[in-house]
C-alpha cells in the first residue's frame, strides 16, 4: 500500500512539472507576436476622451454618475423627539372599606362610570340587625332622657318648697339639706341619660356608614379598567378587584437628558403619535418639569399632557413626540445628503468645469430632517452634488445622471483602457489566431470592449490563437 502511495505521488510531481514546462514555453513563443495586440497588461492603458477608464496601479478613478441640485431657501425648525408609554390622568383602585361577601357586581370590564356611581354591593344582612339594635337603644336612650328630666323637674319643685319653708323656719335644715341633694341627683341622672343617648346615636350613625360602606362606588369617572372577582367572593378592605382610569386626559412621563433640558419649558406644545393612528397627530404640551436632575442618568423627567376627549388614546399605547425647539424662516437650505465630512472638513461637492468635482467647506446649521441649513459658504442658486456625493474625493470626474458619455474600455488585468477615440492601433495576431485588438476600445462599443492580456504579471502575450480575445 505505501508503494502504492509513493508511486502515486511521484506520477503527480512528474505531470506537473511537464505541464509547467510546456506552458512556459508556449508563453515564451507568443510574447512577440501576442505582446503588443494585448495592450499594457498590468501597466494599463491610458483612458480615452469618452470615459476616461481606470488606469494600473495609481491611475485616475472611473468617473461617478451623481445628481445636481441648486442651492435654496426654506423653512426649518429644529424638533426634539422624545417616546413612552401612555398612562391615563388617574387610575384609582375601587376597594370594599368592609369585609364581606360580594352580593352583586354591576359593571364589567371596559364600562364607563361616572364618579359615585354603584359599582358592587357586599352582603350586609348582620349590618341590618345591628343597626335595628342600635335603633332600639338609641329610643331608650331618648326615653330615659324625658324620665331624667321629668324627675329632675320634680326634684326642683320640692327643693324650692323646702327653701322657702327653711327660710321660714318651719323645717330643720337636714330637711332642706336632703331635698337639695335629691334635685342635685336628679340632674346629674339628666346628664346621664343624655351621655347615653349621645351614645347610643353615635353607635347608630356608626352602622349606618358601616350599611353605606357594603355599596362600593367608583371614586373618579372613566372607564372600568379591571375587573378580576365575580359575585359570591371574599372581600376585606385590602382587596382590589375593580380599577377605574379616567382617559380624559392621558399623560405621558419622559426622561429628557441634561443639554437639551434648556430647550424646553413647561407649556410648550407638542405633537403626539402613536401606532396605532399612523399618520395623524395629536396635541399635547408640557405639564411639569422636574427641577432635579437624575445623577445615574443625569436625566430630569417630564409629565406631557394630550387632551383625550374623544377617548381614543388608551393607556398603555406606545406614543411619541415632538417638540419643535427652535425655527428658521428663509434659511439658505441644502439636501442632508449632499454635505459630506472630508479629512476633517464639512462640506459639499461642487461640479465645476471640466466635470471636476470641487470640495467646498461650509458651516452647517440647524437639521430638518433630509434638509441643512447653510450658514457660510454657499449663495443661493449654486449648484451642488447630492446623489453620489458621499463617494466622491477631490478632483473626481463626474457624470451628471442622465448626460451621454460612454466608460472606458476594459484593459488589461492591471485596469480599465481607454473608450472610444483610444490612439492606440490594434496589433496583429500570430498567424492562425484571431485579431488582437490594442490597449484602445473597439470603436462604437459601449464599453470599449479592449483586448483581453496575456497571463503573465507584467503584460506577456497570450498563448498562439487566443491573442487580443476581447
Amino acid at each position: 500500500m505505501k508503494r502504492f502511495l509513493v508511486v502515486a505521488v511521484i506520477a503527480a510531481l512528474a505531470g506537473g512539472g511537464y505541464y509547467y514546462t510546456q506552458r512556459g514555453g508556449a508563453t515564451d513563443a507568443s510574447a512577440g507576436a501576442g505582446g503588443g495586440a494585448a495592450g499594457a497588461g498590468r501597466q494599463g492603458g491610458a483612458g480615452g476622451p469618452g470615459g476616461g477608464g481606470r488606469g494600473g496601479f495609481g491611475g485616475p478613478r472611473l468617473p461617478m454618475t451623481v445628481e445636481v441640485a441648486q442651492v435654496k431657501r426654506a423653512d426649518l425648525a429644529s424638533k426634539l423627539a422624545v417616546v413612552g408609554n401612555l398612562i391615563g390622568a388617574a387610575t384609582v383602585e375601587a376597594v370594599p372599606k368592609v369585609s364581606g361577601r360580594l352580593d352583586t357586581v354591576l359593571v364589567r370590564l371596559g364600562d364607563r362610570v361616572s364618579r359615585g356611581q354603584r359599582l358592587a354591593k357586599v352582603e350586609d344582612q348582620e349590618l341590618q340587625e345591628q343597626i335595628k339594635q342600635a335603633q332600639a337603644s338609641f329610643e331608650v336612650a331618648a326615653a330615659t332622657i324625658r324620665q331624667r328630666e321629668a324627675d329632675l323637674r320634680l326634684a326642683q319643685t320640692n327643693l324650692d318648697r323646702s327653701r322657702n319653708l327653711y327660710e321660714r323656719q318651719l323645717i330643720p335644715r337636714q330637711t332642706f339639706d336632703d331635698t337639695d341633694a335629691r334635685y342635685q341627683a336628679a340632674a346629674a341622672q339628666l346628664d346621664l341619660a343624655r351621655a347615653q343617648f349621645t351614645q347610643a346615636q353615635a353607635r347608630l350613625d356608626e352602622l349606618k356608614i358601616n350599611l353605606a360602606n357594603t355599596v362600593i362606588v367608583s371614586p373618579v369617572s372613566g372607564f372600568v379598567g379591571r375587573r378580576t372577582l365575580d359575585p359570591g367572593a371574599w372581600v376585606t378592605p385590602n382587596a382590589t378587584f375593580l380599577s377605574i382610569v379616567d382617559i380624559s386626559t392621558v399623560r405621558l412621563v419622559a426622561s429628557i437628558v441634561e443639554r437639551d433640558l434648556r430647550k424646553i419649558a413647561t407649556g410648550m406644545t407638542a405633537d403626539v403619535t402613536v401606532d396605532a393612528f399612523p399618520g395623524e397627530s395629536f396635541s399635547g404640551r408640557i405639564a411639569h418639569v422636574a427641577p432635579v436632575l437624575d445623577p445615574a442618568t443625569r436625566t430630569a423627567s417630564i409629565e406631557i399632557e394630550i387632551a383625550n376627549t374623544d377617548f381614543r388614546l388608551k393607556p398603555g399605547m406606545y406614543a411619541t413626540v415632538n417638540f419643535t425647539t427652535d425655527r428658521r424662516n428663509k434659511a439658505l437650505v441644502v439636501p442632508t445628503r449632499s454635505v459630506v465630512d472630508l479629512n476633517g472638513s464639512r462640506g459639499v461637492f461642487l461640479p465645476s468645469e471640466g466635470d471636476i468635482a470641487t470640495f467646498k467647506p461650509v458651516e452647517v446649521g440647524m437639521i430638518d430632517g433630509e434638509l441643512a441649513e447653510v450658514q457660510s459658504g454657499l449663495s443661493e442658486g449654486d449648484r451642488i452634488v447630492t446623489t453620489g456625493a458621499a463617494a466622491l474625493r477631490e478632483g473626481d470626474r463626474i457624470v451628471l445622471a442622465g448626460q451621454a458619455g460612454g466608460r472606458g474600455g476594459r484593459g488589461g488585468r492591471g485596469g480599465r483602457l481607454g473608450g472610444p477615440g483610444s490612439d492606440a492601433a490594434p496589433a496583429q495576431a500570430p498567424a492562425g489566431g484571431r485579431p488582437a485588438v490594442g490597449a484602445g476600445a473597439r470603436d462604437g462599443g459601449p464599453r470599449g470592449g479592449g483586448g483581453r492580456p496575456g497571463a503573465g504579471p507584467q503584460g506577456a502575450a497570450a498563448p498562439p490563437g487566443r491573442a487580443g480575445q476581447s
